[in-house]
């Protein structure tokens, strides 16, 4: 390779977005789900311990990006395809079962062909943190919520009306008291 010939940087994908609600260019769609799709599909399948399940929740999660696409207002693009990911898992688990899909039963096959019951161990203790997270303070909650959900100091602080000092102290003090309140289920987890 010559030393002039140089590899374009790839467009970022908020460009592509942009470029996708001025135009609705169905190749916009294409390349962002080419990008991201591997990485949709491993967070919809540790949702999951059903691959097409997983499977079908990626599918429905790039139907909604472009049904909503004309409604991202700037940011992170991965965050914000990452937190639809997680709701469209969060619709169809609640789907299932509320429709009694989800039976015992399957769940006690489903941890035997995995080798062990660690998988029920793990959403046991991520019940238990959420649950432990209703009972900090309100700042907190919603601090520890954007966090998890991908959003940065800076936009914490823009959505909640804090500064950035306070979102990291709530942060902080919100990630403490949770430890204190769980650390004895995650030392059996190990």
């Amino acid at each position: 390779m010559s030393s002039s010939a140089q590899i374009a940087p790839p467009i970022p994908d908020e460009e592509i977005v942009r470029h996708f609600q001025e135009t609705g260019s169905s190749d916009c769609l294409a390349e962002l789900f080419m990008r991201h799709r591997r990485r949709v599909f491993l967070a919809c399948r540790r949702f999951f311990s059903d691959i097409a399940a997983a499977e079908d929740a990626t599918q429905d999660t790039f139907l909604r990006i472009y049904q909503n696409m004309h409604g991202f207002q700037g940011g992170n693009f991965a965050g914000w395809l990452m937190r639809i990911a997680r709701n469209v898992c969060i619709d169809a688990w609640r789907k299932r079962h509320a429709e009694g899909e989800t039976d015992e039963l399957a769940l006690t096959e489903n941890c035997e062909a995995r080798g062990s019951d660690s998988s029920i161990e793990l959403r046991l203790a991520v019940e238990e943190v959420w649950r432990e997270m209703k009972t900090l303070s309100p700042e907190q909650q919603e601090c520890l919520k954007l966090k998890i959900e991908g959003y940065s100091y800076e936009e914490t602080a823009a959505r909640t009306g804090l500064s950035i000092e306070a979102v990291k102290s709530h942060l902080q003090n919100g990630r403490r008291l949770l430890w204190l309140k769980t650390e004895g289920m995650f030392l059996r987890l190990r």
